[in-house]
């Protein structure tokens, strides 16, 4: 890691969205913001707290005494707690100017509960972060509070990336052209997609962001990925101490490069079946470091009504230490992904990577994520759409591609027995824009948009 590195803040959107909710709630709710560990949940929330309030208290409930621990285990006299809390951590708290932050939420139930009776009284509003919300050991004997407002906070979507980079034009500009598709140029898509492909790479980790800007050393950078990962898994392990649900996590790459319909639980635990591992699937989604497709059976506007529970696809909730994870066993040096994105020679046994990214980003965009495969007419092999989204009532299937490939047989056949549901249909992939009949086919740095 880098000895003196600057800790860069980050303008993030999801502050806009808090703005609004102390504009809105009054102080009725409390703010939830929840996350995958390291993905900026503190760090907003103490910015938030500093610069929006005349004075704030954080309590950080990873790293606090037993004695604030126990002041939660009786919240009966408020100005009793109010008071030990302004004592201890030497804050003046005033009346409905002040906000009390309670970081990682999830080690202390206790506090949590206490919301209710907190956003009663009145006097101050309340922020919440936290990951691992709803794994039964973090709710275990409380009553979850329903004055809260959640926000989920993913890692920094590329635009957000943009904007760490120096960089406030290019996403904006490209909305512009996205609306009113034309070809961009082989040198302007050429820059672009170098950039996004650099975006790829280091992924939207605050605190790996912040090492490549201090260092420009992918090296480095790897380093801190695999930091991340190891968090990861300390807190898979504690959750699942059989090391099934790290097995998942880390066997994610292995699963989508094997083209396969569905992850295959069968082939990382052995007997497995998902109606046997539902804990350990619940401690991936909830933990938000991964995001889940689910298979369309019946591909319409109410997608989520025809889902396959046990048919689903294991996404990485961050491609670049999805990157990593793929070369999880080879040292740095040898880790061939870094150089074959950054210098466009990525093969398409690889392309599972480009499917990662725009999962990442369809969700980072507010999508829920879906597909669908069937079989062809000989029966030997899939058709298979990679995602659908959800518009006006009608579906918008999606075909990612990572090579220069122009055939598209699998969403050409789709919209042939789909026709009526379907009202655009796209095809991302590492080219320029152009159209191909009614087939948008767009570049991946626009998977945002759709």
């Amino acid at each position: 890691m880098p000895s003196k590195a600057t800790n860069k803040v980050f303008k993030r959107k999801i502050y806009e969205r808090m703005l609004e909710w102390k504009r809105d709630q009054h102080g009725t709710t409390a703010l939830l913001i929840r996350g995958a560990r390291r993905v900026g949940k503190s760090t907003i929330a103490e910015q938030f707290a500093k610069k929006e309030y005349e004075s704030c208290l954080i309590i950080d409930f990873a790293h606090v005494s037993k004695d604030i621990m126990r002041l939660f285990e009786d919240t009966s006299d408020l100005d009793y707690l109010f008071t030990q809390l302004q004592l201890a951590y030497h804050v003046n708290l005033v009346p409905r100017k002040s906000v009390v932050v309670f970081d990682e939420i999830q080690k202390q139930p206790l506090a949590r509960q206490a919301i209710k009776y907190l956003v009663a009284d009145g006097r101050y509003d309340y922020i919440e972060t936290g990951s691992l919300l709803s794994i039964k050991k973090n709710i275990k004997d409380i009553v979850i509070p329903s004055e809260e407002t959640r926000l989920d906070m993913y890692p920094m979507d590329y635009e957000e990336f943009r904007w760490a980079l120096g960089d406030e034009a290019t996403i904006p500009l490209l909305k512009i052209v996205f609306e009113k598709p034309k070809p961009l140029g082989d040198a302007v898509h050429r820059k672009l997609m170098r950039d996004f492909r650099l975006y790829m790479l280091v992924g939207g980790m605050p605190q790996v962001v912040n090492d490549y800007l201090d260092t420009q050393n992918l090296s480095i950078v790897d380093q801190r990925k695999r930091s991340i990962i190891n968090l990861y898994d300390d807190d898979f392990y504690k959750l699942d101490p059989s090391g099934v649900t790290s097995l998942m996590f880390h066997a994610i790459p292995a699963q989508l490069s094997t083209n396969a319909s569905r992850y295959k639980v069968a082939g990382v635990v052995e007997g497995g079946r998902v109606d046997r591992l539902l804990e350990e699937i619940a401690i991936l989604k909830d933990s938000m470091t991964t995001n889940i497709c689910y298979h369309a059976n019946d591909p319409s506007a109410g997608l989520s009504l025809n889902i396959s529970q046990d048919q689903f696809k294991l996404f990485c909730g961050d491609t670049g230490l999805f990157v990593t994870l793929a070369f999880w066993d080879n040292d740095f040096t040898e880790n061939v992904i870094y150089q074959k994105l950054l210098t466009d020679k990525l093969n398409t046994n690889l392309g599972y990577v480009y499917e990662n990214i725009v999962a990442q980003m369809l969700v980072a965009a507010n999508n829920k994520l879906f597909y669908h495969c069937w079989p062809t007419e000989t029966g030997k092999r899939n058709y298979e759409v990679d995602f659908i989204v959800s518009r006006k009532a009608k579906i918008c299937p999606i075909e990612v591609k990572s090579s220069q490939s122009t055939q598209h047989v699998s969403i050409d056949t789709f919209m042939k027995k789909y026709s009526e549901r379907v009202l655009h249909r796209y095809l991302l992939h590492p080219k320029d824009i152009r159209k191909d009949e009614d087939l948008l086919c767009l570049p991946t740095y626009m998977a945002s948009f759709l």
